[in-house]
């Protein structure tokens, strides 16, 4: 069923709503009432952004007729800037469609990790993570800081957040890899150029509906205090969780809630992500051996570089997309980015 297939998206919209309001519909299961509300609610949502364009064409058709009668600049020059703005809604419906993975619609977590080098790549990640955050609030988005370990002298030695909305992690898996800065470094006295990497994780977060078995007795829980810009309550009481899964020696921790409890539900949430993706990149690693396929994940095999020295430049060595303006990019410009690599990945 495709996003623009209005017909069918309407039909199933309807078969969903006529199913909630069946008795039998309250007797199932949390899980599944959850699943299928939640599909209605993005049923809607797609709807709702055809009709909005569908009725902005029409309007914008009316102007344009009204404006060749009476010969009217000023109407000319609204019919103009609503044109442009609808010829953005189009391109990000059209940018939706792309989003076919079986995650795609789901929140996002991502972790950053600098490289070596100490300070420089501590800073670099600090600098990524501000990008990452500035992207989601433009974009309508809420991050949720859920673990911070701050840097010995500046940035951070490690840091993992969640975007929160509708297609998430469809957008940033696209950003997901080794990132390389070149510049001039602020810490360096004789103010030579350096190279500085660091890594983005990006899972998508396990909804209710996904299981995934987790023996207890294969955990290990921690409890310490924060240490992070959480509250008030930081660092009063030993609210900080960090879970290892000892069979595969996965550890993840959250110090972002009020209380240990909501930590603990949290971080079981991240490692059931990282699960789930440790699963799946298993069954792809068995597939390439079978295809015989062989690809290098060096740390220094980057997906992007950014450089503010000789030049200012930001090129993606998957797509060859690339930006001058740097500044931009950091501010969290990134969409021509992620939507030249969403083209890319379906060709």
């Amino acid at each position: 069923m495709s996003l623009f297939d209005i017909i069918a998206l309407e039909k199933k919209l309807k078969e969903l709503e006529n199913e909630t309001i069946k008795e039998e519909f309250w007797q199932k299961t949390p899980n599944e009432t959850t699943k299928i509300l939640a599909q209605i609610k993005q049923l809607k949502g797609k709807v709702q952004q055809y009709t909005k364009i569908k009725q902005e064409i029409s309007n914008l058709e009316d102007l344009t007729e009204l404006a060749n009668m009476e010969n009217d600049e000023d109407v000319a020059k609204d019919i103009l800037k609503s044109t442009l703005n609808l010829e953005k809604e189009i391109e990000k419906l059209q940018l939706e469609t792309l989003l076919s993975g079986k995650y795609d619609k789901n929140n996002a977590i991502l972790t950053l990790h600098p490289g070596a080098g100490g300070t420089e790549s501590q800073d670099w990640a600090e600098m990524l993570y501000r990008m990452y955050t500035r992207w989601a609030i433009k974009n309508g988005y809420e991050v949720k800081e859920l673990d911070y370990l701050e840097g010995d002298e500046a940035g951070i030695k490690s840091v993992t957040f969640e975007i929160v909305g509708q297609n998430a992690y469809g957008y940033m898996k696209c950003e997901m890899g080794v990132h390389r800065l070149v510049r001039i470094s602020p810490f360096d006295a004789g103010g030579r150029r350096h190279t500085s990497f660091a890594s983005l994780e990006v899972l998508p977060e396990i909804t209710d509906d996904i299981q995934i078995e987790i023996n207890q007795d294969d955990l290990r829980v921690d409890t310490y205090r924060a240490s992070g810009a959480g509250g008030q309550h930081i660092n009063k009481t030993s609210s900080a969780v960090r879970i290892t899964h000892i069979p595969t020696n996965i550890v993840v921790a959250c110090q972002s809630e009020r209380s240990q409890i909501q930590n603990r539900e949290t971080a079981m949430r991240m490692l059931k992500s990282k699960l789930l993706n440790l699963k799946e990149q298993e069954q792809k690693d068995t597939i390439d051996e079978l295809k015989g396929e062989q690809k290098d994940i060096a740390w220094g095999s980057q997906i992007r570089s950014y450089v503010f020295c000789p030049y200012t430049l930001v090129k993606d060595h998957r797509t060859n997309y690339e930006v001058g303006n740097v500044e931009s990019v950091m501010d969290g410009n990134i969409d021509g980015f992620i939507e030249s690599y969403l083209k890319h990945d379906k060709k």
